[in-house]
Formats: C-alpha cells, sequence, structure tokens
C-alpha cells in the first residue's frame, strides 16, 4: 500500500475518521520543523510537506486545517523537558549541568525561534503551543532545581535573585546569536553561569 492511500480516511457509515498512525503523525511534524529550521516558517506551504512526505495535501488539511494548526501541533507534540532530572546534589552544582544540557540544544532550538520569530506575533495559539514546548518545561525543571536548593539549606527562597534565574538563562542563549552572531554553547553558559549567575545567587 502506497503512503497517500494510507493516509486517505476511512468512511464508516457517514462518519470519516483519519487512519494516519503515530509514527505517521510524527513523520509530519517532524518534517514541518526541519522545514520551518531550514527556509523560515513564511516559506514553508501543506504543498511542500505533502510533497516531502509523499502523502496528499487533503490529508493535511483534514487532519489540521490550517498551517499554523499544523506546526502548534507539531510544537506540542516534540515537548521534552530536557532539563529535568538533573540533580547533582547541590543548586550550584545543578545550575551548572543546565547550562551544558541548555548549550547541547541552543543551536537547533534558537534556529527554530528565530524561524517562527514574525510568526508567533501574529497567531496566538502558535505563540502559546511555542512556550509549551520549548519554554514551559525547562522553567518549570529549573524552579524545581531552585526549590531543591532552597529545601537543603543552601540559600534562602526570599534570595532576589532567584527569580530571574530562568531569565537569566534562556535571556543569554537568545541573546548571544543576536549580540556576537554565535550561539551560547555549553562552555559559554558555563562561563556565564560561574560568572553571573551564581554570584547574585552569592554562591561559589
Amino acid at each position: 500500500m502506497t503512503s497517500q492511500a494510507a493516509d486517505r480516511p476511512e468512511t464508516v457509515g457517514t462518519s470519516r475518521r483519519s487512519k494516519i498512525t503515530p509514527e505517521r503523525e510524527q513523520e509530519f511534524f517532524d518534517a514541518v520543523l526541519h522545514q520551518i529550521r531550514e527556509c523560515g516558517y513564511d516559506a514553508v506551504t501543506m504543498d511542500g510537506i505533502a510533497a516531502s512526505t509523499r502523502c496528499s495535501k487533503s490529508t493535511l488539511y483534514r487532519q489540521w486545517r490550517t498551517k499554523p494548526r499544523f506546526v502548534a501541533a507539531a510544537l506540542r507534540a516534540n515537548r521534552q523537558a530536557r532539563l529535568a532530572g538533573i540533580d547533582t546534589g547541590t543548586l550550584a552544582g545543578d545550575l551548572r549541568e543546565a547550562a551544558r544540557c541548555a548549550g547541547q540544544w541552543s543551536v537547533k532550538d534558537t534556529t527554530l525561534l528565530q524561524a517562527l520569530g514574525h510568526a508567533v506575533l501574529q497567531d496566538r495559539e502558535l505563540a502559546r503551543a511555542l512556550r509549551e514546548a520549548l519554554v514551559e518545561p525547562e522553567v518549570a525543571a529549573l524552579r524545581e532545581i531552585i526549590r531543591r536548593g532552597v529545601e537543603r539549606g543552601e540559600i534562602a527562597a526570599g534570595t532576589p535573585a532567584l527569580e530571574y534565574v530562568p531569565a537569566q538563562i534562556f535571556g543569554v542563549l537568545r541573546a548571544r546569536p543576536v549580540l556576537e552572531g554565535r550561539n551560547a554553547d555549553p562552555d559559554y553558559l558555563l562561563r556565564f553561569v560561574e560568572a553571573a549567575v551564581l554570584p547574585a545567587l552569592g554562591l561559589r
């Protein structure tokens, strides 16, 4: 059976349901995010995704209706809490490890954020999906790291700089490409944490 045939809906009585498998759906999601990174959001079309994944354009429209909905679904399907699970036993150690991890995926995420920049300002659903996929899981993981540090007595809960740790780390991820034309790689982020984040928290 061809890919297009596998993507066609099956008619059951008067209802129509999709036969797209989770694996096939993920193929569509991977394709649209890859093309956005490579070409930019505006250059990506449903026709292009259909051609690259060897499916009918009607399959994509039937499943997601519009390109923004399709891209929002792709972002949510790729949601990852990549900083979750970090636990070195100390707040300083956790923040250093978070910096290393964030630097490892900064290129991929920064490219996607830049490619979606204007589109997310125009579409509220797309902006919400972007936050859910790339921002909220990592902010939650950083807040958990901070909570454990407070519980261990390494830092006072009222330390003013605690509130700004996520903004510091994610801010420098986005800012370095603009300021220096280079991504914030693990080495750069680790040096940033050592020079700016830990001193602000009163940690060595």
